[in-house]
């Protein structure tokens, strides 16, 4: 940017550079590109990626082009079909959506390392000192983007931000849709932001914007315009004054989290809607919540139970407490005091199961009890089977009838281990 000033009766005439610090990438409906990659046949087509091949559930990732017919992640499929009749529906793979997901971050790592991956569709990068101009900053992010279309594939397009903070780099990131490029700059601020909606900043729901409306703050204007302490005050947090500096395009110390729930759920196939199969699939998922959390050395205090029928019928729902409980013996010991009071005469749908109250494991004390104990060293010698000869290698026999069930899922924020995942296939296959 040119400037010019005059000091001593001269023309002076210099170059004020302005600088960006963070780079964040967003994957533009990651799944239904992914899969438009995959099969080049859905390129340029109208694409729904789907939990189960079913009418009753949802859209859980639809492409641009379907995006034109009013149809958008959580759209009903049967209505999605209503208003596409010629769209492609497709059951997800997530193996395959992970796998690429790695591709990327390699992708990625051949222009600037990878400073956080986010999500399984998003990741921010630190730039270096060098890198911090604008106009480096936006050669590197062009850099970015080719080296994903030309290492993993052109049909996946991604959206980048380039701003002073993480924050304002994830809300660059979305101001410009599909294959977009858009650059927040600290001297920009805040009069850059008042375009957007309050929704359109990572962190206000439908009720906070309804808190924040119901103090009389409407617009990002009015936002911007808040004092640390109002801030506070809206927010009843600490966070509001995190979100002064954010919007200033200061950078905030994040809390450190810790995962507190860990669970699974799947929405059943009509042959799978009763209740012995239905038990099937319950242990099933306790089955791989437990490698989980075993995997990731945290420990549960309570189990949550819960089961969605057909046709309107009253959910169900069940707390069962576990103790500090880590093995799958145990939690299946609650599960089926829990199934035992069950309602009868619904048609199960959608089986679910949460474990809460997590520890990890460097603040948990194993239990004292031989029983306790040898339960966990089974559970343990169960996953190392699985891991070495392949998943559902050794399993139990209550779940023979849903061991293919509940197949791999995707939490956005929650990228499974596929080589861990996947491991059973290829030992099979290998033997």
């Amino acid at each position: 940017m040119k400037r010019a000033c005059k000091k001593a009766g001269l023309d002076i005439v210099y170059i004020c550079m302005l600088f960006v610090d963070w780079l964040f990438l967003d994957m533009n409906a990651f799944f239904a590109s992914a899969e438009q990659q995959m099969q080049p046949a859905l390129r340029g087509r109208p694409v729904a990626v789907v939990p189960t091949m079913t009418d009753r559930t949802c859209c859980i990732a639809v492409s641009y082009e379907a995006r034109s017919y009013g149809i958008k992640t959580g759209t009903n499929v049967g209505e999605a079909r209503r208003r596409c009749p010629q769209l492609q529906v497709i059951a997800g793979r997530h193996e395959n959506y992970a796998c690429i997901h790695q591709q990327i971050i390699a992708a990625v790592e051949t222009v600037l390392p990878v400073e956080q991956v986010c999500s399984i569709d998003e990741m921010v990068c630190r730039l270096s000192p060098q890198h911090r101009e604008t106009g480096q900053a936006v050669l590197l992010a062009q850099k970015v983007k080719q080296a994903i279309y030309d290492q993993v594939g052109t049909a996946l397009r991604c959206s980048v931000g380039l701003a002073p903070n993480r924050f304002l780099a994830k809300v660059a990131s979305n101001m410009q849709k599909p294959d977009g490029l858009f650059v927040i700059t600290r001297e920009e601020l805040p009069q850059r932001l008042y375009p957007l909606e309050l929704s359109d900043f990572p962190g206000i729901g439908r009720n906070m914007r309804r808190r924040l409306e119901n103090k009389g703050i409407r617009t990002t204007r009015q936002l911007c315009a808040l004092s640390k302490r109002q801030l506070v005050d809206a927010w009843q947090s600490i966070i509001g004054e995190q979100w002064w500096y954010r919007l200033r395009g200061e950078e905030c110390q994040e809390k450190p989290t810790r995962r507190r729930t860990l669970g699974h759920s799947h929405v059943l196939p009509p042959k799978l809607r009763n209740d012995e199969a239905t038990r099937a699939v319950f242990i099933r998922l306790l089955h791989k919540a437990g490698m989980r959390l075993r995997r990731i050395d945290y420990w549960a205090a309570r189990l949550v139970v819960k089961l969605t029928y057909c046709n309107d019928w009253p959910k169900w729902k069940r707390v069962m407490y576990l103790g500090r409980c880590q093995d799958t013996p145990s939690m299946l010991k609650a599960f089926e005091k829990a199934w035992r009071s069950r309602p009868r005469g619904g048609r199960p749908l959608h089986p679910a199961i949460t474990l809460i109250d997590l520890t990890p494991g460097s603040s948990t004390t194993p239990s004292l009890f031989f029983e306790e104990r040898h339960a966990l060293i089974a559970a343990q010698t169960m996953d190392a089977v699985n891991e070495h000869f392949g998943a559902n290698s050794v399993y139990f026999a209550s779940m023979h009838e849903a061991r293919d069930a509940a197949p791999m899922r995707i939490a956005f924020t929650n990228i499974p281990d596929v080589a861990a995942e996947m491991n059973a296939e290829e030992k099979q296959a290998e033997s």
